[in-house]
């Protein structure tokens, strides 16, 4: 006799707030009191006609702060955005131009932008598995890049799927207690098939005997097949700090490749189990591979029929950038194509089914190359403790500070107390975000992608909004590159989420 249970659903994620008064976090609380003292103050040194107007002053200011869209962004952020696009414009930097005429160094096709001062290197891990090193010397990162084969869930039965994202949420609490993991980035990368590979398999297995009936259905589906079909690609970025700890010495490449070899077969060992099928990490070759397909597309069908016949082509890290960019406003032209990348606004609200991402992630007619990346930021389990009583007191403050609580505030106190008791038994914490990139060919197909991928988020219920101003950087850190966003940043993430 069996009992069907209802399927089990994930959720409780919250977005860290500080305290303050009427929703205004604490920069609108101080901008707040500084400006009422200050206004009392010009009161009673003059009049109050001029406490009256500074007030005013202060009060338009505080608007730019308290006034946010549905994205979250407030009138002051957006401005800033728009005045440092203008300055990216004036000077010429959203324009980039490699190669023999460019402006690159040495003549050659360098990355652009954030990965520009990247090194890559390639060791053997003890398995004798090669696998690339890749350097951000700005930010004193290594990333290691993992290859993986999902099974999928088609066919799986829904407890052996309630397994998977259990191992999944256990792996990603275990990188809080591994030592100088700084992020971990999942992406997801669907492409049209070219067909290679179905055409090598065929014809090497096509027996010379065979009828001539039998050879050519065999080729006839060769040719037809691939039209239309589309592959999936999975990559996992993990991202180490050069420094084991926090003022410690920061090593070498040649002292991360001797450690990360021994580390790395119980890293992909542990994945495994999560669903990703088999995993492997990617050697130096492979990853300027998937770098030089993603900023020219047309290069993937002469890579495939490369490695078809046998004869890999030689390509190295300076010369699998693009040999022109230019990034738009909401739009980022590279090489063969046209990018537009949008970021998570919102994660969805309440409690979702772990094939939430399935519709998001499948392949679609109107997007040619479509690439969702997962970032995720590991809390030392040290900090994550703090970080769960300051949201919970946050929370509790913004409750308590009104006399008729709004529902959502007492959700999120909810939220807050239930992530610091699971925190308290041992659970992991970690920040997330998400990069959707999706690619075209042809530039009359841009508003189709754009519409798509409005479908598709709204399906997962996930809250999307373009990366303005900053496309070229988006489309770079939703490659497996393991690119830490916040260490670019010059202004900090956590002022910047209260502007």
């Amino acid at each position: 006799m069996t009992t069907n249970s209802a399927p089990r659903s994930y959720g409780n994620w919250t977005k860290p707030k500080t305290a303050g008064l009427l929703g205004l976090g604490s920069i609108g609380t101080a901008i707040l009191f500084v400006g009422a003292g200050f206004s009392v103050i010009v009161t009673m040194a003059s009049n109050i006609l001029n406490g009256v107007v500074t007030a005013i002053v202060f009060g338009m200011f505080l608007l730019t702060v308290a006034v946010k869209d549905k994205h979250g962004q407030s009138l002051l952020m957006r401005a800033t955005t728009r005045v440092g696009w203008i300055v990216t414009k004036s000077t010429g930097t959203h324009i980039y131009r490699s190669g023999p005429l460019g402006r690159a160094e040495w003549g050659t096709a360098q990355l652009p932008g954030l990965a520009a001062g990247s090194r890559l290197t390639e060791w053997h891990d003890s398995y004798n598995r090669p696998f690339a090193l890749l350097q951000i010397p700005t930010t004193a990162d290594y990333t290691v890049v993992i290859a993986t084969e999902p099974d999928g869930a088609a066919l799986v039965d829904r407890e052996q799927v309630d397994v998977w994202v259990a191992e999944w949420g256990m792996w990603l609490a275990s990188l809080g207690d591994e030592p100088g993991i700084e992020a971990v980035s999942v992406t997801i990368e669907t492409a049209p098939d070219t067909g290679t590979r179905l055409r090598r398999e065929v014809n090497s297995r096509i027996d010379p005997a065979a009828p001539e009936f039998a050879k050519s259905i065999l080729h006839d589906l060769v040719r037809q097949y691939p039209a239309g079909s589309a592959t999936i690609k999975a990559y996992v970025a993990i991202t180490f700090n050069a420094a084991a700890r926090v003022g410690g010495k920061k090593r070498t490449p040649d002292e991360m490749g001797r450690e990360l070899a021994s580390r790395l077969p119980g890293l992909t060992q542990s994945l495994s189990s999560t669903g990703a099928g088999a995993t492997r990490p990617l050697s130096a070759q492979e990853l300027c591979e998937v770098i030089r397909v993603a900023y020219d597309p047309a290069a993937a069908r002469l890579i495939d029929d490369a490695n078809a016949a046998g004869e890999p082509p030689e390509l190295y890290w300076p010369e699998v950038g693009p040999t022109a960019h230019q990034a738009n406003w909401d739009t980022y032209r590279h090489d063969s194509a046209v990018s537009v990348t949008w970021m998570m606004s919102g994660a969805p609200r309440g409690n979702v089914p772990s094939s939430i991402l399935a519709r998001l992630l499948a392949p679609h007619r109107d997007v040619a190359r479509k690439r969702v990346t997962l970032l995720y930021r590991p809390i030392d389990a040290a900090k994550a403790a703090a970080i769960v009583e300051a949201d919970v007191r946050a929370s509790t403050f913004n409750l308590q500070s009104s006399n008729k609580p709004t529902a959502r505030s007492m959700t999120a106190t909810r939220a807050a107390l239930a992530t610091a008791q699971e925190e308290a038994s041992g659970a992991g914490l970690v920040n997330f975000g998400m990069l959707v990139t999706a690619t075209v060919i042809d530039t009359s197909h841009e508003a189709d992608a754009k519409a798509a991928i409005d479908n598709l988020s709204a399906t997962a219920r996930l809250r999307l909004r373009i990366v303005h101003g900053s496309q070229d950087s988006a489309f770079a850190a939703a490659l497996p590159l393991g690119l830490v966003l916040p260490k670019h940043l010059r202004i900090p993430s956590e002022v910047r989420e209260q502007l």
